[in-house]
């Protein structure tokens, strides 16, 4: 299934990891919001739960169709994603994204917390005030 990914932590632009993975990659890069989610702050990263009630910004990617297999192969493994995987921090999952310049709702992959991660943010994180993360550089 080929997705644009909606991101919002170190590959967002001008964050460390954009240009490392993106770059020249992209055909459009614009900026969403991912409805029932909440940011929390990781160490050095954040991370999307999901729980109603918040709101997340990022960017909305639509990579290059010769580059979609290999960025996604590539962002899986940044992100510590295997498929199934018991001891991932992070889950690939399929969410409606919304457009900032008009609203529209657009399929996305999304790295989301894993479960365990989730219910230990949940209990013990910090949110992310506006649901918008920008790291140090």
């Amino acid at each position: 299934m080929i997705l644009p990914f909606f991101v919002y932590g170190t590959l967002r632009p001008g964050e460390r990891n954009h240009d490392l993975f993106l770059r020249g990659r992209t055909l459009s890069e614009e900026p969403g919001r991912l409805p029932g989610a909440t940011l929390y702050e990781g160490p050095g990263y954040p991370y999307a739960v999901e729980e109603p009630g918040g709101t997340v910004s990022g960017e909305l990617v639509t990579a290059l169709p010769e580059a979609y297999p290999g960025l996604l192969a590539e962002l899986d493994r940044l992100e510590g994603y295997v498929p199934g995987g018991p001891r991932n921090l992070y889950e690939r999952v399929v969410r409606e994204v919304l457009r900032e310049a008009d609203g529209t709702a657009v399929r996305a992959w999304v790295y989301v917390a894993a479960p365990a991660v989730a219910a230990e943010l949940r209990a013990r994180g910090k949110p992310v005030e506006g649901g918008a993360w920008r790291g140090v550089r």
